[in-house]
């Protein structure tokens, strides 16, 4: 059995859609086309109505609109706590 290779990049689709491959998540789909996965799992799944509802490993083939690179939403910056003041 081959599986993908989920730390290498995959160059973003022209018309937005990625389709599942066999075992995928939509952690997965994250990494590969935008090389993490805060924030983005969130946007996909929010984007995605009835995505979630397919369980944890998306059917093979399943159509997932994937967030435009423009439209994705920052990081969240880590908050910094002082112990001593």
């Amino acid at each position: 059995m081959t599986f993908f290779n989920a730390t290498i990049r995959q160059p973003y689709p022209s018309d937005g859609i990625a389709y599942a491959l066999q075992g995928d998540t939509v952690d997965m789909i994250a990494m590969r086309y935008f090389g993490r996965t805060a924030m983005i799992t969130e946007q996909i799944l929010d984007d995605n109505r009835g995505l979630a509802s397919l369980g944890i490993i998306l059917p093979h083939g399943t159509r997932v609109a994937l967030p435009a690179p423009d439209d994705l939403k920052p990081t969240r910056e880590p908050e910094t706590v002082s112990l001593w003041t």
